[in-house]
């Protein structure tokens, strides 16, 4: 199972993790996978290219990891994007992903 957790400080989305495998089909035929790894490269890249908002950004194995590093509305809605994006992926593929949200 996928798990994303989002990280939220003064009421904004500040970062995120998302980690693990969906299991919906053998490696390098999960389509849950690969929509997943496409919408969180999509979202940092969003956040650090386009809009050249400073955050910390780290791939390790199956974990991604981003936390800007002062939150913002646009780094925000952002973020709030792939959160929706995940949950509506986990309603039309049961028991792929989880979502959390985490104040810190």
């Amino acid at each position: 199972m996928i798990t994303a957790v989002f990280y939220k400080k003064d009421r904004k989305l500040s970062g995120f993790r998302v980690s693990g495998h969906a299991g919906y089909a053998d490696y390098g035929y999960d389509i849950v996978c690969a929509s997943v790894s496409s919408a969180v490269q999509l979202t940092a890249n969003l956040i650090t290219e386009n809009f050249g908002i400073s955050a910390e950004a780290s791939a390790e194995n199956d974990t991604v990891t981003l936390m800007v590093a002062e939150t913002c509305e646009e780094a925000s809605k952002i973020i709030d994007g792939l959160r929706m994006h995940l949950e509506l992926l986990s309603e039309e593929f049961e028991n792929t992903i989880i979502t959390k949200i985490s104040e810190v």
